[in-house]
């Protein structure tokens, strides 16, 4: 029996890169629809049901944060913003409210492609393991249920901060979360403005669970904006 092929829903008032995603991503076995409002845009999400979205920020209906507001309300679908706005701010913004993922234009299709396999992962790996405590990869093991991480077969002693950061990176694996967004969760809301807590401790979970810190295999940065656990 053959796979369904993954359903994404463009929402881009430009038609010309709306083509150019429609018949790109058809190549690679996904079935794309249209959309070229912010209000056509939740209509087909909620219609289609689709696998994921991707969104451009600068809709001439509305602003397309407010079509991930829409959406989160009722979905945790994986979002991509594609968008002109190149400031970080804009970024943080759009991960602040649920994106997933942020690329700028112009782009290259090979990266997208690449965001969008790894949000699709990421989503199927949620969907099989809802509470997020099992991860394996290459030499690294990390159950979160009973509080165990090993490298190369070797457990590593995590402190309760240490845990709590990798646990909320690990329970969104392939998406960009803000700096906000892990003091939020690790530390609280009173401590959003500490972002110098959150480097401390990335450096010391790279010390542990990297082969060479400094060009890390599983804690990438993305400059201004926050972290991403790859997989």
């Amino acid at each position: 029996m053959s796979k369904t092929a993954p359903v994404i829903i463009v929402i881009e008032d430009d038609p010309a890169i709306r083509k150019f995603l429609r018949t790109s991503l058809s190549t690679q076995d996904f079935t794309v629809f249209e959309a070229e409002t912010g209000k056509q845009g939740i209509v087909e999400a909620g219609m289609r049901k689709p696998d994921l979205l991707i969104l451009d920020l600068g809709l001439p209906d509305m602003d397309g944060v407010e079509v991930i507001k829409a959406v989160r309300a009722w979905s945790g679908i994986p979002i991509i913003v594609l968008s002109a706005r190149n400031h970080e701010q804009h970024k943080i913004d759009a991960l602040d409210l649920g994106a997933d993922d942020y690329l700028t234009k112009p782009f290259g299709f090979g990266e997208l492609l690449a965001r969008i396999r790894v949000a699709l992962r990421h989503a199927n790996r949620t969907s099989e393991n809802p509470q997020g405590e099992l991860f394996t990869t290459d030499n690294l093991h990390i159950d979160l249920l009973n509080r165990l991480v090993s490298v190369d077969g070797q457990e590593v002693r995590l402190t309760p901060i240490q845990f709590r950061l990798l646990s909320v990176l690990v329970k969104n694996v392939g998406k960009v979360m803000t700096h906000q967004q892990i003091l939020r969760e690790v530390w609280g809301p009173s401590y959003q403005e500490n972002a110098h807590y959150l480097r401390i401790y990335m450096s010391q979970l790279r010390q542990k669970l990297e082969q060479n810190p400094t060009q890390p295999r599983y804690l990438l940065t993305e400059s201004g904006v926050g972290y991403r656990f790859k997989i």
